[in-house]
């Protein structure tokens, strides 16, 4: 299957891993940030596709998207 968003993801995983932020420097850049933990009490995931996750929040079953970076885990930047 042809993916035509598979080199702009590769590129932008090797960026957020290049130099992974610690929580503080992501909520200061995109406001609430989640681990692996509260990310599944806040959030059904539905999908991803590194460094997206497709998500479905459970306080209003509002559809989404989030970033993430692999280490350490941190989803943000979440996007309606």
């Amino acid at each position: 299957m042809n993916d035509p968003t598979e080199a702009v993801r590769r590129q932008q995983v090797a960026e957020i891993n290049a130099d992974p932020s610690d929580r503080a420097v992501l909520e200061t850049k995109y406001g609430q940030v989640w681990n692996s933990q509260e990310l599944a009490q806040d959030f059904e995931v539905i999908g991803f596709m590194a460094p997206y996750v497709i998500v479905k929040r459970k306080s209003d079953d509002l559809k989404g998207s989030l970033q993430f970076q692999h280490s350490p885990r941190f989803y943000f930047n979440f996007v309606q």
